[in-house]
């Protein structure tokens, strides 16, 4: 059994590295935005649209906030109302880009070394007003917009373009921004 254990140890990093590695990728099709300016991304921006997952699961009016370091990485806070439990939950990671800092191709950590891809897709260029956004599979999408709504044109515009990328669309929460009771 002691043998068994030693050898299980010495496997673990062979099996824990490629699903790490894993949460780096991103969708076949999906290419991150060139140009990209950090700059001009920091700040708060509100969550329009997204798909479910646990960790935002019942959540409403979600803010996503970006700050520059000092040491180039991105505080991000990120934020959302529960009205199921009538609470607030935060969670607060930190960002670096995965190549080029003019490339839309972030990691993001929310629980220590364990990093996500964080793909911006879609984004105005002009003045930073929404922003389409992929994590390392099909499964993780949101539309972010500085303002509480996006026009209609936005939101076709994201749902076509998710779409022919493999994301489920169907599938898509919209997030209401309404003050809680």
């Amino acid at each position: 059994m002691k043998g068994f254990r030693r050898s299980l140890r010495c496997l673990l990093p062979v099996w824990v590295l490629p699903v790490l590695a894993g949460c780096l990728g991103m969708p076949a099709g999906v290419e991150p935005v060139s140009d990209f300016d950090l700059t001009k991304y920091s700040g708060t921006w509100y969550e329009i649209a997204r798909l479910d997952h646990s960790f935002e699961r019942g959540m409403e009016q979600v803010t996503a906030e970006y700050t520059i370091q000092k040491n180039g990485t991105v505080a991000v806070t990120n934020r959302g109302f529960v009205p199921a439990e009538n609470k607030w939950k935060d969670a607060t990671g930190k960002a670096r880009f995965v190549d080029d800092p003019t490339q839309g191709y972030l990691k993001v950590s929310f629980f220590g070394p364990f990093y996500a891809s964080y793909v911006i897709f879609g984004l105005d260029k002009e003045n930073y007003e929404y922003a389409f956004v992929s994590g390392p599979d099909t499964s993780y999408l949101w539309l972010l917009a500085r303002k509480k709504t996006v026009g209609p044109e936005v939101m076709a515009r994201f749902i076509e373009m998710s779409k022919a990328l493999g994301f489920n669309t169907e599938e898509l929460i919209l997030v209401q921004h309404n003050t809680p009771k």
